[in-house]
C-alpha cells in the first residue's frame, strides 16, 4: 500500500504555493509504502532510529524469519536476549519488550490510537520508550496515513523547504507559515520535499551556510 492522495490534494497544494506547484508537476506522482499494522509500525520505528536503511532491511528481515509478523506474544517470547541476537542494540531491546508488555496488559489501548486527533496520537505514542514526536510523527504518516503531516523535527524536511524556498534557514516562524500554506495536505507536501532533498529537482542546491571544519 502506498500512502493515498490524488488530484484533490494536488490541485490544493498547487492552488497556495506556486513553486510547490511547479516542482510538483516536474517530480510527478510519489509512491511511498505504508504499513498498515499499527503495532508492526512502531516496532519497526523503533528499530529503525540512529541506523542506515540497509541495517534496517537486515534486522527487519530476521525479525520476520524469527516471528513472521510480529505481535506482543510473540516478541515477549523472544525475549531481549534473542531480540539482540538479530542485530539490534540493548536499548531497542528493552523499548520493544516494554511496550508489548504495555499492549498485552492493556496499559496502551493501541487500537484507541486510530480514533485519536493527530495531536492525541502523538501524545500517545511519543509517550512510549524510544518513541518521540518526530518516531510518532512518521508513525501517523506513514501508519496511520494522516492527511496533515509536517514535521519540523525533520532535518530533510527543513533541507527541502531551504532548497525549494531558497531560504539559508528555516527556523519555527518560517517553517509554520509554509505548513499552513500546505494545510490540511501537509503529508503530500511532506513526500515532495522529502523528494526534493533526496535531489528529485536537478541542478537544486541547498543554500544553508556550510559549517566550518
Amino acid at each position: 500500500m502506498y500512502f493515498p492522495y490524488g488530484e484533490t490534494e494536488v490541485a490544493y497544494l498547487k492552488s497556495r504555493d506556486k513553486m510547490l506547484g511547479a516542482a510538483i508537476d516536474a517530480i510527478g506522482h510519489i509512491d511511498r509504502e505504508t504499513d498498515e499494522d499499527l503495532f508492526s509500525a512502531v516496532v519497526h520505528h523503533i528499530i529503525a532510529q540512529q541506523i542506515s536503511s540497509t541495517a534496517l532491511a537486515t534486522v527487519w528481515g530476521r525479525l520476520q524469519e524469527a516471528v513472521g509478523r510480529p505481535t506482543a506474544e510473540k516478541l515477549l517470547d523472544l525475549g531481549r536476549e534473542r531480540l539482540q541476537a538479530l542485530g539490534m542494540t540493548f536499548k531497542k531491546a528493552e523499548y520493544i519488550l516494554d511496550f508489548c508488555e504495555r499492549v498485552q496488559k492493556g496499559n496502551f489501548d493501541i487500537d484507541a490510537v486510530e480514533a485519536m486527533t493527530d495531536e492525541e496520537a502523538i501524545e500517545a505514542l511519543s509517550a512510549l520508550k524510544g518513541i518521540g514526536v518526530w518516531t510518532a510523527e512518521m508513525i501517523l504518516t506513514f501508519c496511520l496515513k494522516r492527511k496533515d503531516v509536517v514535521s519540523y523535527g525533520d532535518l530533510a524536511i527543513q533541507r527541502g523547504m531551504r532548497m525549494l524556498y531558497r531560504h539559508r534557514k528555516i527556523d519555527r516562524e518560517k517553517f509554520n507559515r509554509y505548513r499552513r500554506r500546505y494545510s490540511p495536505y501537509g503529508t503530500v507536501a511532506s513526500l515532495y520535499l522529502w523528494a526534493i532533498a533526496g535531489g528529485a529537482l536537478e541542478g537544486l542546491r541547498d543554500p544553508a551556510p556550510k559549517r566550518k571544519k
